[in-house]
């Protein structure tokens, strides 16, 4: 599946329009597992968005690309 720049662009731009949002992330896992989390919208690199897990402890920030969303292996939606 080929990726268009344009994808990409718009998914970075609804992402950080949404920084500092607390947003629930659904994972896929594979063989229909998923995991869903919540934390805070942290930060908006070129390739890559962090978010932030506060409720866990201890405290722990993953990483997601932008692609991950455009082939839907990540879902994300604001609380």
């Amino acid at each position: 599946m080929a990726m268009h720049k344009e994808e990409v662009c718009k998914v970075r731009a609804s992402v950080k329009k949404q920084l500092g949002n607390r947003v629930q992330i659904r994972q896929d896992e594979g063989r229909h597992r998923t995991n869903i989390r919540e934390g805070i919208l942290q930060c908006a690199y070129p390739s890559v968005f962090t978010v932030l897990l506060d409720h866990e402890e201890p405290q722990q920030l993953l990483s997601f690309s932008y692609t991950d969303i455009i082939t839907q292996e990540v879902e994300m939606s604001l609380c």
